[in-house]
């Protein structure tokens, strides 16, 4: 294909994107909502240039580069911004649901299909780990909206971070059973755990290389062109290996978002970093939706709506259920999932780009390919358009959510804001980018509002005091963890002798032990 049709298409599909961004903002509906309908417009829509491009696919999109392009930077985008401290507290139900909840819907999802719609047995498990993977983009959006419980988000968003590596390791292990025509379950566990811990071990190697460049280095462009280069040097690194790509990517995130933004990026560099992974991801998912929506043709929906329909049941009957399986096993050994919030995690799983780019992914001479991508996005249409419009009324019906504004938030986040900025300031002045007069007028104007955020919180503690113990826990549990890494390092120094440190050592671990005692408490 010409080199200029390939740019004509993107910069199309880039317009479409905006004009759909734009639609969506005034319709104040979710922008994937405006994306699906607009894929199916534009899939109806007969334009010439499109046509075109689309009319010869596998000269510029082999199902390789498919997942190449769109996969690393989906992947990057949800895994560098999850806290890990998040995933630890919350890494039962987390690992449950992203590993044993996708292999109960891939399976009742592929059984449901292969009775129901007829495919072959392998196929229609293809087709259940394809669409078993979340991607609650609008639904995060909307919690955050609704100041829904934070703790529901992280196992929503954990969720769909590891579940994309276990979906996209079981896609492959059955599209290469499909070619053979068998798939052996023994021989299949150990690969899944060989490619998955494999993946993670690339991953986590490849971000530790780019957190310790980044500390060398302190320009915002260098650096994210960095994690650009992360993102799909992990995925393609593995893959070289036979591992997954997907994990590593994933594990790759994790690091450079909890690792090496904290030793290495300033918080200009930070933010610079997160808007640009942001809009990365923005034109990503727009793409894919886009071509998903020329490729499947509205006629082709309606042609086979009852397979569709199908399928569509098969898939909320795969997802609840794996979710009101799993919560009662994670019920018996970490913090229970509300029953409620079951609900909300069964109507919330959304599918979303990641389904429609391993569906996309599927080679042109497979028999079954136009069948699995017209249920695919059937399903991810519906899960999107449906459940994405009805999940805030469920909220609503369900009272777990308070649109009540907390004072103490919000001055907690001036607080970190206007730090952030004193740190920039003073960066400024060292690097003698401004003049100390500029420096102090800013210096005072900070100061200003810092103290009266100081006041604020004053006033906070004094109606609330259990604001102030819980803080006062976390910073005591801080300055003694940091107590403890200095005298571990003295001991090693040869500064103090191993008895003494011993003796000091032992003492900041009770100390560690009885702050830890709260906190379990407060999660009961």
């Amino acid at each position: 294909m010409h080199t200029n049709l390939v740019v004509e298409f993107i910069l199309w599909l880039l317009i479409a994107a905006s004009v759909i961004a734009i639609i969506a903002a005034r319709l104040r509906i979710p922008y994937t909502v405006a994306l699906v309908l607009g894929g199916l417009a534009l899939g109806a829509i007969h334009i010439p240039i499109l046509q075109s491009v689309t009319g010869q696919r596998p000269d510029w999109l082999t199902p390789d580069i498919a997942l190449i392009i769109f996969l690393p930077p989906l992947l990057f985008e949800g895994s560098v911004k999850i806290q890990l401290k998040h995933l630890r507290d919350n890494l039962i139900p987390i690992l449950l649901l992203a590993n044993v909840g996708v292999l109960v819907a891939t399976v009742i999802t592929g059984f449901v299909v292969h009775w129901e719609v007829g495919l072959p047995i392998l196929a229609a498990l293809l087709f259940g780990s394809i669409i078993s993977a979340t991607d609650p983009v609008s639904v995060i959006s909307i919690f955050k909206d609704m100041a829904v419980n934070k703790r529901l988000s992280i196992i929503v968003e954990g969720e769909s971070l590891f579940n994309d590596g276990t979906a996209a390791v079981l896609f492959g292990i059955l599209l290469a059973g499909l070619s053979t025509g068998q798939i052996s379950l023994g021989s299949g566990i150990e690969k899944f755990l060989v490619v998955v811990l494999g993946g993670a071990a690339v991953g986590l190697a490849f971000g530790y290389i780019a957190s310790k460049i980044t500390q060398q280095i302190d320009e915002p462009r260098i650096e994210i062109t960095l994690t650009t280069i992360l993102a799909y040097t992990a995925y393609l690194a593995a893959n070289s290996l036979h591992l997954s790509g997907v994990i590593a990517t994933v594990a790759a995130g994790l690091t450079i978002g909890n690792f090496g933004v904290r030793v290495g990026m300033n918080p200009r560099t930070r933010v610079a970093m997160w808007s640009f992974w942001e809009y990365f991801s923005f034109v990503i998912n727009s793409i894919v939706f886009l071509l998903i929506g020329l490729e499947v043709r509205l006629t082709d929906l309606l042609h086979v709506w009852p397979a569709t329909l199908l399928a569509i049941g098969a898939v909320l009957l795969g997802r609840a259920l794996s979710v009101y399986t799993v919560s009662p096993i994670n019920n018996a050994f970490s913090e229970k999932i509300p029953f409620r919030w079951q609900h909300v995690m069964v109507w919330g799983g959304m599918h979303g780009a990641l389904s429609l780019a391993l569906a996309l992914s599927l080679p042109p001479t497979f028999p079954y390919r136009d069948q699995i991508l017209a249920m695919t996005f059937g399903a991810v249409a519906f899960t999107i358009v449906v459940q994405g419009l009805t999940i805030k009324p469920l909220l609503q019906f369900l009272g777990i959510t308070t649109s009540k504004e907390d004072d103490y938030e919000r001055a907690r986040v001036r607080q970190i804001a206007i730090g952030s900025a004193r740190a920039e300031l003073d960066s400024m002045v060292r690097g003698h980018l401004i003049s100390y007069p500029i420096y102090e007028r800013f210096h005072h104007e900070l100061q200003d509002q810092l103290d009266q955020v100081k006041s604020e919180i004053v006033e906070i503690y004094r109606r609330d005091e259990t604001r102030a113990s819980e803080e006062v826990r976390l910073a005591t549990l801080r300055l003694v963890t940091a107590e403890k890494s200095s005298i571990e390092q003295a001991m090693h120094d040869g500064i103090i002798s191993s008895l003494s440190a011993k003796n000091m050592i032992d003492a900041a671990e009770r100390a560690l032990d009885q702050l830890n005692d709260p906190e379990a408490k407060l999660k009961e």
